[in-house]
């Protein structure tokens, strides 16, 4: 049984600017980042950001907000184009997709797009996810071999609100299947999963930015309460929004109580690219083919002029970084105790300067090993 008294204390434990030593401001107890400033920290000094963002994200407030979180603007205006692109390719199919949280027909909404944007235009896909900060901002929670998948979301003027919820996992459950999971089982889903929004618009309050129950994230029995009248009332008392500029991300932990908020603008069209960024420990919600990602992004990564963060940030969104699951008859460890990961092939391609059809053969042959018997 849920107790909305045990919920509130949960909320209690509130932060100020001081205990986020990197943060540059504080807004309704959300901590906001500067991306320009965060960009310029030495190795130590990022690995002391990222231990403050995971208390954030536990603890804390539970999201916290990164203002620039891409530098230039022309690459989030090239993926805009892009993500429109894929939008009017799907509309063209008069097909209509299911949106989880949200009326019909109040957002349009491009499913998979991680792996569409990389097939439509690999230039636009590189440079958008090239993004070091963005990598920084995900190994935090995640380690190294995170798999990122993306739902663009585009709300109209008129879009209703969300109701408010949690996130997968559990967040795709009803509450019969909630209580099937042991609750230590519904804790550690959170740990599985980082929510990310990329605003690719700016996005006034009236515009609808997520709604969001700071600290919420800490009430253990969450999964199972969102659906509750007595806790949907005290939601929509207290939950608070910030405003974002176009280039800001928002991360939050997927357990926090959020919900995007009604457009009541009479013109802006917001957009944002939902990033859900998966553990390799895990199942991403997504099914994603990476080796049609690799491909086709393959030849501009050869002749694209990248640093050492930049190439290890694209070819981390760009394939199955984590080498299991795998059959261990044939897929045998190199100078690891791992096997090889579609990650490594398509760095090793990229170095040892081999053609397209190498690559495709390597990763044909990668595919076969880990194949079942």
């Amino acid at each position: 049984m849920h107790n909305m008294k045990a919920f509130e204390a949960s909320l209690r434990p509130h932060l100020a600017l001081k205990d986020y030593p990197f943060a540059v401001d504080f807004s309704a107890h959300i901590p906001i980042y500067d991306g320009d400033e965060l960009r310029r920290l030495d190795a130590s000094s990022k690995a002391d950001v990222a231990a403050e963002w995971v208390q954030c994200w536990q603890r804390g407030a539970g999201v916290f907000v990164v203002r620039k979180l891409f530098d230039q603007l022309s690459v989030v205006d090239a993926a805009t184009r892009v993500f429109y692109d894929l939008l009017h390719k799907q509309n063209k199919t008069q097909h209509k997709l299911a949106d989880h949280f949200a009326a019909s027909g109040a957002n349009s909404r491009v499913w998979n797009c991680l792996e569409k944007m990389a097939v439509h235009d690999s230039k636009a896909f590189i440079d958008y996810y090239k993004n070091p900060l963005l990598a920084e901002v995900c190994s935090a929670w995640l380690g190294p071999d995170y798999q990122i998948t993306s739902q663009v979301n585009l709300v109209h003027p008129g879009g209703a609100a969300q109701q408010p919820h949690r996130d997968y996992h559990l967040g795709f459950t009803n509450d019969e299947e909630v209580q099937r999971y042991p609750l230590h089982v519904q804790v550690m889903s959170a740990m599985l999963t980082l929510q990310g929004a990329v605003a690719h618009i700016d996005m006034p309050i009236e515009s609808g930015p997520t709604k969001l129950l700071p600290y919420s994230q800490r009430y253990e029995k969450g999964y199972g309460l969102y659906r509750n009248p007595e806790f949907k009332a005290y939601f929509a008392q207290h939950a608070v929004q910030v405003p974002l500029e176009k280039g800001d991300g928002m991360f939050f932990n997927p357990a926090l109580m959020h919900g995007a908020g009604a457009n009541t603008s009479a013109d802006v069209e917001r957009m944002a690219n939902l990033l859900q960024i998966s553990s390799a420990f895990g199942k991403q919600m997504e099914s994603i083919d990476q080796q049609r990602m690799q491909l086709a992004c393959y030849h501009q990564l050869t002749v694209a002029i990248l640093s050492s963060d930049e190439l290890s940030a694209v070819a981390t969104a760009l394939s199955d970084s984590y080498p299991f699951s795998s059959n261990m008859d044939r897929d045998a460890p190199g100078a690891s105790l791992r096997p090889l990961s579609g990650r490594d092939l398509l760095l090793q391609g990229i170095a040892e300067n081999w053609s397209q059809q190498r690559l495709q053969n390597a990763l044909q042959d990668l595919s076969w090993r880990k194949a079942s018997n």
